[in-house]
């Protein structure tokens, strides 16, 4: 690695490849790094959307043949925002040139995929980071520390569910609609992020998918014929014939948590009034915790320590960094709120502290930390088939 740089090279744009690119534009700017985040040379097939793309987001060079860019010697960080069917086929590539890679959630689109990517990951020589960029909210970093300390005491029970409402009949069948390239809908786009959520705050795991139900509400949609709004596709150009959206719009779950604790999960692109509604309660015997990422500086605390007349929720604004409240001293004054793109420049900040040997806010999530959400999403897949319990040590 050049001395005193990170040297990275991103593979696709879009949606997260905006949000991703900001992350490195910034995160030099607010905080104090081991090493220069260098936005190297970005890829993609289309070589008139990549230029304008780089040119907007400040990468040095583009390429259209991937490969070369995860095996320029001078990339140090590979960075894959592509479609979760060909994750594996990026990171393992890059892993075997021997750099550090970074994936978006979920891991892979298929258990085996994931699976592959784990074991390239433990013969490689590089670091491996997954976008579970929730966690570096500064709420739920808060949540994580509380629970940790103990303050919540014995956790009794979880509550999480992720609403949205973009997808209806209109929505074309882009590629969130196809089972062979998204692996599930709903499941893997949305609930993976509450699965890693709950993990990460309690520390606890999945031992059982008690039930579960997916639903495709929207059996047809138009099909697309030209790239439009980043989520649902909507502006674009589509054709009068249809085709088949084969994942789900709706999955709910029930589980059951190593530690004895139930948990519940449900997750929608149909939830009529809801934009993006990533909401977590977790309930314990000495206090509990919300979270709702529409009002995401907050963190709603009960404490059931205190004497029974002072019990009540309360509030927590968590910008202060004279209280060190997590990510809050890089950023604004108190109450001078964060945003969706401070939790991608809060993770970029970790990533490139670990690269420069030094230790993150709170853990990130690596290859085998991301397996493990995968496979909670097969364990849903297989109880929503069988119609009954799955034990996740039977999903290997």
């Amino acid at each position: 690695m050049p001395a005193g740089t990170c040297n990275i090279a991103m593979i696709g744009t879009k949606f997260m490849g905006r949000a991703h690119s900001n992350a490195y534009l910034k995160v030099d700017k607010f905080f104090d790094l081991p090493l220069k985040p260098v936005m190297h040379t970005v890829a993609a097939r289309n070589q008139d959307e990549l230029k304008a793309f780089a040119d907007c987001w400040g990468w040095q060079h583009c390429a259209t043949n991937w490969q070369e860019a995860v095996t320029n010697p001078e990339v140090d960080l590979v960075d894959v925002v592509t479609t979760n069917n060909v994750h594996a086929e990026h990171t393992i590539a890059a892993l075997e040139a021997g750099k550090h890679v970074a994936c978006e959630k979920p891991l892979a689109g298929t258990l085996a995929d994931a699976k592959q990517m784990v074991e390239a990951a433990e013969k490689a020589s590089g670091k491996t980071f997954v976008w579970y960029n929730y966690r570096r909210c500064p709420a739920v970093a808060l949540a994580h520390q509380l629970c940790k300390s103990g303050k919540l005491g014995r956790i009794y029970q979880i509550r999480g569910c992720y609403l949205q409402d973009w997808a209806g009949p209109d929505t074309p069948l882009m590629w969130r609609f196809e089972g062979d390239v998204a692996g599930s809908g709903a499941l893997g786009d949305l609930c993976a992020h509450t699965i890693d959520t709950a993990r990460f705050i309690t520390g606890d795991e999945v031992t059982e998918v008690v039930g579960a139900a997916m639903e495709t509400v929207i059996k047809e949609r138009v099909i697309l014929e030209t790239g439009g709004g980043e989520i649902s596709g909507h502006g674009a150009a589509t054709s009068q014939k249809k085709g088949a959206s084969t994942v789900d719009d709706i999955v709910l779950f029930v589980a059951r948590m190593d530690s004895g604790a139930l948990a519940t999960f449900e997750a929608t692109r149909l939830s009529t009034g809801y934009k993006n509604a990533n909401r977590l309660e977790i309930h314990g015997d000495k206090g509990a915790i919300r979270f709702n990422f529409e009002r995401m500086n907050e963190l709603d605390w009960y404490d059931a320590t205190l004497p029974e007349e002072l019990q009540g929720w309360s509030t927590i604004n968590v910008t202060n960094g004279n209280a060190n409240h997590p990510y809050a001293g890089a950023w604004w004054p108190t109450a001078h709120v964060l945003g969706y793109e401070h939790s991608f420049i809060n993770q970029a900040a970790d990533m490139v502290t670990v690269i420069g040997g030094g230790e993150p806010v709170v853990p990130l999530a690596d290859f085998a930390d991301a397996y493990k959400v995968q496979r909670v999403l097969s364990a849903v897949v297989e109880s929503d088939k069988q119609r009954s319990p799955v034990a996740l040590s039977d999903i290997k």
